[in-house]
């Protein structure tokens, strides 16, 4: 499939999870009965995160918890790439009070509308949601503080302009925490063209050394990974000690 097939095809998969309960991605298998909170716990959201938000916004979607990485202060504005149901930018807009702003950009309507839906039950004042391609931001320039991202980038078939776009709108100063799914070696070409894999947060998975280069080449300092661990995924012909999930920290 070309670029724009793949991308219409995970569009279509997470607007399907969007307006069901189902899961997807990275953490346990797609649809059936989930213990999200026991999902959420695995992959790093304390029991109080879980508590303080929506049960609607966790999805079960995550890898990590970038949000408890980035050291949000009072005040600052951040952005999450792909923000889904929601749960990270919830998270960080108790970290960043009233005087804060949080802004969630994701390519599915669904997505949207479940988030937004989600805010005007908690009734967030500092939060908003808008419709958009991370590879396009519909961000101004050198806007936020801060951008998070959950298992997300690994979805995108340009990620050299995800990350470059992450630098345009990031503030000099600012930083980057996201939580994406790498690998460590090469997948087979089958597993790499297979659209349930895309969509299942593996086939569009970059090997760790090109994931960190690619963040480097589009400007950032400081470059490192902050956490990582293996991650048991049903995938074929012995790949799941290849596939890691990491927490990956960057500045401008």
């Amino acid at each position: 499939m070309s670029n724009k097939e793949t991308k219409e095809f995970v569009k279509k998969r997470y607007a399907s999870i969007a307006q069901s309960s189902g899961s997807c991605c990275p953490s346990c298998s797609c649809g059936g009965n989930v213990d999200y909170a026991e999902v959420g716990r695995q992959i790093g959201y304390s029991d109080d995160d879980l508590k303080n938000i929506p049960d609607a916004a966790n999805m079960g979607l995550g890898c990590g918890n970038p949000v408890a990485l980035a050291s949000l202060k009072e005040g600052e504005t951040v952005l999450d790439l792909g923000s889904g149901g929601g749960i990270d930018a919830f998270l960080a807009a108790k970290k960043v009070g009233p005087k804060g702003r949080v802004v969630g950009v994701d390519m599915t309507e669904a997505m949207v509308e479940r988030a937004a839906s989600n805010m005007a039950e908690q009734g967030y004042q500092n939060v908003e949601f808008r419709l958009g391609e991370i590879e396009k931001l519909p961000v101004n320039d050198e806007s936020v503080d801060v951008i998070i991202s959950n298992c997300v980038i690994n979805l995108s078939t340009d990620k050299d302009q995800v990350f470059r776009e992450a630098y345009r709108v990031l503030k000099y100063g600012g930083r980057l925490m996201v939580s994406d799914i790498v690998t460590e070696g090469e997948l087979t070409e089958e597993l790499r063209k297979s659209m349930d894999a895309w969509a299942s947060c593996v086939a569009g998975a970059l090997e760790k050394s090109q994931y960190l280069e690619t963040i480097r080449k589009a400007g950032f300092k400081d470059v490192r990974i902050i956490s990582e661990s293996n991650y048991d995924i049903d995938v074929k012909n012995g790949e799941e000690g290849k596939i890691i999930s990491v927490s990956v920290e960057a500045h401008k």
